[in-house]
């Protein structure tokens, strides 16, 4: 009898207290790993399910966590009378902030797991220890906040591991997919539900990069951040440079130059709609721009996601 193919994984699973939120991110050399390894519930807390993965432990682990269990006692349940727990891998972190893994003995080397405060790493088929190591230290080191920014948040913290962990070795196979899902209460769309943050990369070259790319489009488009106190205008070289990308795109049909007026702004205002980042006032994505531009990359649309991007980071999200 054939086989189901094991998703040869890293991942890590992480609570923010301050924000009451909990998420997975994950990579593999395993096409759509979002659709088989993360699990979460804002009322319970995340679970990662993966090696040879058993997925009816993503509800079966909620379920757990919403009676009450902490994350050990949570992984001990769903382990002990799993005849193939051997081949498993799987991390918890509860909606109370503790967290627990578990490593089959059968799992393919380098295999293993790392606990630190709030959060859990762990990853099969690697291509050493230092793989997991680096997630660890990476997440840590983000708790930091940024000298210009707000301050790094949950999505961030998570990319940042995974980043780290591919560098230092990650997948032994190579790559494919990767994906990032956090739930927050309240988190979901207009307010319903909890899924904050749910963005998948289910085959590319470079996933993780994919995913941090869809994951800022996703960042700009659908999540909101406090209102500024104070806002930039567009001016001098930074608005030609926008300028010049609103014509190239096709919004923009004037001679581009270093004012920025109401026909300038008309040409930026099309654009916003056009990209749907109503939950961002016009000054506040013209301020943005003006903010993120030189620390944007890319080329043109993705240039101005870019930058819009990095200039709403000072600010909260919601």
């Amino acid at each position: 009898m054939s086989r189901q193919p094991r998703p040869a994984t890293f991942s890590i699973v992480a609570r923010d207290p301050d924000r009451d939120a909990v998420g997975v991110a994950v990579h593999s050399k395993f096409v759509s790993v979002g659709s088989v390894v993360p699990f979460a519930a804002a009322d319970a807390g995340a679970v990662a399910t993966q090696s040879f993965a058993n997925v009816d432990y993503g509800p079966d682990g909620l379920d757990l966590l919403r009676e009450g269990h902490t994350a050990a006692e949570t992984v001990e349940a769903l382990t002990e009378d799993d005849p193939e727990r051997e081949q498993r891998q799987v991390g918890v972190v509860g909606a109370d902030g503790t967290a627990a893994a578990f490593t089959g003995e059968d799992c393919f080397d380098y295999a293993g797991d790392r606990q630190g405060d709030g959060y859990t790493v762990q990853g099969n088929i690697l291509e050493n220890a230092e793989t997991l190591e680096a997630m660890a230290d990476a997440y840590e080191r983000s708790a930091s906040p940024r000298d210009t920014d707000a301050g790094d948040g949950l999505p961030e913290r998570l990319l940042a591991a995974l980043q780290a962990g591919n560098e230092a070795g990650g997948d032994s196979r190579g790559e494919q997919s990767a994906a990032l899902y956090v739930v927050k209460p309240e988190g979901g769309y207009d307010g319903r539900g909890d899924r904050w943050i749910d963005v998948r990369v289910d085959d590319h070259d470079d996933p993780i990069d994919e995913l941090e790319r869809v994951f800022k489009l996703y960042d700009v488009t659908l999540l909101s951040r406090a209102e500024p106190a104070e806002t930039r205008p567009l001016e001098g070289t930074t608005a030609e440079a926008v300028l010049e990308t609103l014509a190239d795109l096709g919004f923009y049909e004037d001679t581009p130059g270093t004012e920025f007026g109401e026909p300038e702004r008309a040409a930026l205002e099309e654009f916003h709609g056009m990209n749907n980042f109503e939950n961002h006032d016009l000054p506040v994505v013209e301020d943005a721009l003006a903010r993120g531009w030189d620390r944007a990359e890319g080329t043109g649309e993705a240039r101005m996601v870019d930058a819009v991007w990095h200039g709403l980071s000072r600010l909260e999200r919601k």
